[in-house]
């Protein structure tokens, strides 16, 4: 069994979430998946799980659409739709991330 483990630093993880504050103050809170898509990018790219490293490849408009639909149907809901979002965006995430290098086990 190979090993696995998280190679992100501290300083690159707090470059990535002043960035990140950057984008929700100027966007207004609009910028959440430009947000999500960086951090989930950077989450993946330092991640090494037996051995094999992950690359997120989600992009942000399309995430955009899906979180447009999403607050909708929250709004209509009374929140209720909340809380499916999380499971929605979980579901969406590992749809986007791929395992890289060889698959021999």
């Amino acid at each position: 069994m190979k090993s696995s483990y998280f190679d992100g630093s501290i300083w690159s993880y707090i470059g990535l979430q002043l960035v990140n504050i950057i984008i929700a103050i100027v966007t207004l809170g609009l910028g959440t998946p430009w947000i999500l898509v960086r951090t989930y990018r950077w989450e993946s790219e330092h991640t090494v799980i037996n051995g094999q490293r992950f690359r997120f490849n989600g992009d942000s408009v399309s995430l955009f659409g899906h979180w447009v639909i999403w607050w909708i149907l929250t709004l209509i809901t009374f929140g209720l739709y909340g809380i499916i979002v999380r499971v929605k965006l979980i579901s969406w995430r590992v749809e986007n991330t791929e395992m890289l290098g060889n698959y021999d086990y």
